[in-house]
């Protein structure tokens, strides 16, 4: 019997539909069983009607009760009473902390002007009304700084845009079709697990999968085939490749011929790009460089999943845009199951957001814009580091100087996110949150790493909590999620607490007094396009779930219809000549390269220095549910993964804890000995928070605020460090350690 037909038959349960609000592409339906008499929720599940859910959630989302009423749950508003990054405070009423908030900032606004005040969020909910709903407004209203929400996937999805014109590709559902797929930089177990089952149904019908990535990942592991690749040499891989099919004949010349711009000029730029050029840099076989393209020339349908870690490093966005190149090189968007997805946000593209956001707040005034991933930067009373932190995402953007760096950061509201785990340079970020001079407030469900640094800290409600509405960037469904059960304690959603603090601001516009259902409904209805035909507030009330009014099969390239310029797939792009970039595909080298003493193509690195990268534990969700003592016995502790010759070079072995260092910081980690890494290249998986890391420090304190070459997107993989041996195990340390590499058996 299913949980839905087991509690349905329970008068005391009722069951509430909802969707995950998790950065992930699956965005899974699920449904809430809660008991009448207790208000309690006690049990969760996969919506079994959802087509791309059906019925599974992930090990994480699957014990979301556990987070939900965890004895640390953040119930009441805290006021800090010891020093910043104690984590000491005091409850206070919400009458209290709300007047003394909105005093603050006011004053800061009075003396320094609203751009003092910076809003730092992500991806703690992807949800259109507690992410950035209630939030923008309150934010536009005051004038404050805007942020560039650029940490996670911005270099690749610019990348993308260059070639594609909008982040739309291939449904989940469709790589059931395929005969030949690349997971090019995914690890779909750990991070898509709900795209696998189409995989693997195309695997049982005889497909090939083959997973292209630095580390042999579990999803390597299930896979026909690794091909193990230096981090950020992908587009050199994607160049040879095109250099093979457009040689040897293997192209659609149809396609191309028809939809396509710049073929000319790609087959020219190729010509120098051979496998054996491409291997020097890549460390793959010019022979497997050769195999591989006519394997993906030659096979059909052909589909290809690329993810967001294939793009953290400097190169990151031309990367993206070389391998967006391949499918309409072959032609491969004319079937189902051949093209590519990096995202399907792009089919939600046409959402009209005006009456959520209220850009209207702003009254014609336009406060800078502060880069994410630089908030070190940004907390600095440096006036030229400050201005290194203005968003400047292309070469044709003037480079900011301290004359435009503005007001000092004065007040940091920080929601949806933990920046003093998750932001690269560490310990310029630590630095700048023990400003006394920083008035900072968090809002959360647990006492993060960030919320030790803050004045106030409010207590947020969880998914179970609120309303909100979400659409997917791994399908194209849009969800509903209702409240299930009560606020914990004295929690608020996100947007009751901009809500309260736009009245304590003195903030009258009308739009602060619109409840959070009412503002749902109000987005769902003033959608006009085409896509939205058929999803109405009653239908999703009813289901829970709603596909866009798409056709089935999607196959949205198979007659061009490209959003570019030309309407075509971008080989050339004018518009990235006007934006200071090569208009053709090409390799743009990853910083790690300027370490090497032997030049960028067959880069080596001085001895025991190596590219580290820092892709997300299998238990973890960025820095959520890194706090779950379930999640942590599963992950056991921070770990370095290093291959056996470098780990042979350093004189290390398995449990011996070392020294991962560079020019911004250290931190100290046990090594795991495995070959499941590409020689040269250090693993740190992530993302750990550092109160729960050796010293107080996570991998973060390695990693750089420096941009990729489009969209100031960060680039966490490019790192290089310098490993040394700093203790040596205990036996049976190096046994546990050991078998660390075991533990795949725990499902996602």
């Amino acid at each position: 019997m299913s949980k839905l037909a087991q509690y349905s038959a329970d008068p005391n349960i009722r069951i509430i539909t909802g969707a995950c609000p998790h950065d992930c592409p699956d965005t899974c339906a699920w449904q809430v069983a809660v008991e009448r008499d207790s208000g309690r929720a006690v049990d969760i599940w996969g919506n079994a009607d959802h087509p791309v859910t059906q019925g599974r959630l992930c090990g994480k989302v699957d014990r979301y009760l556990e987070r939900t009423y965890h004895d640390g749950r953040l119930t009441t508003p805290l006021r800090r009473v010891g020093p910043k990054g104690s984590g000491q405070f005091e409850p206070v009423s919400w009458e209290t902390a709300l007047a003394d908030i909105a005093a603050r900032l006011q004053a800061l606004v009075a003396e320094h002007g609203a751009e003092s005040v910076l809003p730092w969020s992500y991806g703690g909910t992807l949800g259109f009304l507690q992410g950035e709903g209630m939030a923008s407004r309150f934010f536009n209203q005051m004038g404050a700084s805007q942020l560039a929400r650029t940490i996670c996937s911005e270099a690749g999805f610019e990348g993308y845009l260059y070639t594609m014109g909008a982040a739309e590709g291939m449904e989940p559902e469709a790589y059931a079709h395929a005969r030949l797929i690349l997971i090019w930089g995914s690890n779909t177990l750990t991070s898509n697990l709900h795209l696998w089952p189409f995989i693997a149904e195309a695997q049982k019908a005889g497909a090939r999968v083959i997973v292209i990535d630095p580390a042999e990942t579990r999803t390597a592991r299930a896979a026909d085939e690794w091909i193990a690749i230096r981090p950020g040499t992908d587009g050199a891989l994607a160049l040879a490749m095109m250099h093979v099919i457009i040689g040897e004949g293997l192209h659609d010349a149809d396609y191309v011929a028809r939809y396509t711009e710049g073929f000319d000029a790609l087959a020219a730029r190729v010509v120098a790009w051979t496998p054996e050029r491409a291997a020097l840099i890549t460390g793959v076989p010019a022979e497997r460089i050769r195999t591989l393209a006519r394997a993906y020339a030659t096979t059909q349908p052909a589909a290809i999943r690329v993810n967001y870690g294939m793009q953290r490093h400097f190169g990151g966005g031309m990367a993206m845009r070389t391998i967006a190149c391949l499918p309409a090189l072959i032609g491969a968007w004319r079937q189902v199951g051949g093209g590519i997805q990096l995202s399907a946000s792009g089919a939600f593209r046409h959402m009209d957001k005006r009456n959520l956001h209220r850009p209207d707040l702003l009254a014609g005034r336009t406060p800078r814009t502060i880069t994410m991933n630089r908030l070190g930067d940004a907390l600095s009373l440096d006036p030229t580091v400050r201005a290194r932190a203005i968003y400047h995402p292309r070469p044709a953007d003037p480079m900011p100087t301290a004359a435009d760096a503005g007001a000092p950061v004065k007040a940091l509201i920080v929601y949806n996110a933990n920046p003093a785990a998750v932001a690269p340079e560490q310990a310029a970020v630590t630095t700048g949150l023990r400003r006394e001079d920083l008035f900072t407030v968090v809002l959360d469900h647990f006492a993060t790493d960030t919320a030790d640094y803050a004045d106030y800290v409010l207590p947020a409600t969880t998914q179970l909590e609120h309303w909100d509405m979400h659409r997917s960037y791994g399908h194209t469904y849009l969800a509903l999620n209702q409240p299930a059960i009560a606020p914990v304690g004295q929690s608020l959603p996100n947007s009751e607490i901009f809500r309260r603090l736009a009245a304590a601001m003195g903030y009258t516009h009308a739009c602060f007094s619109e409840g959070d259902a009412q503002i749902l409904r109000a987005l769902v209805e003033a959608q006009t396009h085409a896509r939205f035909a058929g999803i109405t507030w009653q239908r999703l009330l009813e289901a829970g779930f709603a596909r866009m009014n798409l056709p089935q099969p999607w196959l949205p390239f198979a007659e061009g219809n490209y959003a570019t310029p030309s309407g075509k797939c971008e080989f050339y792009s004018a518009r990235m000549a006007q934006d200071g970039y090569d208009p053709l595909p090409t390799w743009t080298p990853p910083r790690w390269t300027q370490s090497s003493a032997t030049g960028v193509e067959a880069a080596t690195l001085p001895s025991r220095s190596f590219i580290c990268i820092s892709p997300p534990a299998h238990s973890f969700l960025n820095s959520t549910f890194a706090n779950l003592e379930r999640f942590i016995q599963r992950e056991e502790q921070p770990l370095l993964h290093m291959h056996p010759v470098d780990a042979a070079a350093c004189a290390v072995a398995s449990g011996d804890v070392v020294r991962v260092a560079n020019e911004l910081g250290a931190v100290e980690l046990p090594v795991l000995v495995t070959e499941r890494i590409v020689p040269g290249t250090v693993l740190a998986p992530g993302i750990w928070w550092a109160k729960q890391s050796p010293g107080r420090r996570n991998i973060n304190q390695v990693t750089t605020q420096d941009e990729a070459d489009m969209g100031a997107g960060a680039i966490f993989y490019d790192a290089v460090v310098h490993v040394e041996a700093v203790a040596r195990a205990e036996p049976k340390q190096a046994v546990q350690t050991a078998a660390a590499e075991m533990a795949d058996s725990v499902m996602a």
